[in-house]
């Protein structure tokens, strides 16, 4: 089992979940999210005074999954995420120790579905 957390530009959302459900993986939690990565932000002026803007908004994503679904997952949101550009995001695969459905109580690969 593992948790995988993607950061992801606000527009690529509808494009990475279309992906995600050509591969048949339908349950995710999103979140907004602030950060700035290579990117670094940029600068505004507003009513003539220079703003520096260093975190900008990202959508983070977490999908929880059995080892067989790692890989089409991860390929799905590289593919509905990338823009060739700086600020695409970033994936992190960790690994989940336990799993417990609260509804009935199922524990492991079978609480994930």
């Amino acid at each position: 089992m593992k948790l995988i957390i993607a950061y992801i530009q606000p527009e690529r959302l509808n494009a990475v979940k279309q992906e995600l459900y050509r591969k048949e993986i339908y349950k995710m939690s999103v979140t907004n999210a602030l950060g700035c990565g290579q990117q670094k932000g940029y600068h505004e002026t507003y009513r003539g005074i220079d703003i520096e803007v260093n975190l900008l908004k990202k959508v983070r994503l977490e999908i929880a999954v059995n080892e067989q679904f790692v890989t089409p997952t991860v390929e799905a949101v590289i593919a509905g995420a990338r823009t060739g550009s700086i600020g695409d995001g970033k994936i992190f695969v960790i690994p989940i120790e336990q799993c417990i459905r609260i509804r009935n109580g199922d524990t492991g690969s079978e609480a994930i579905g």
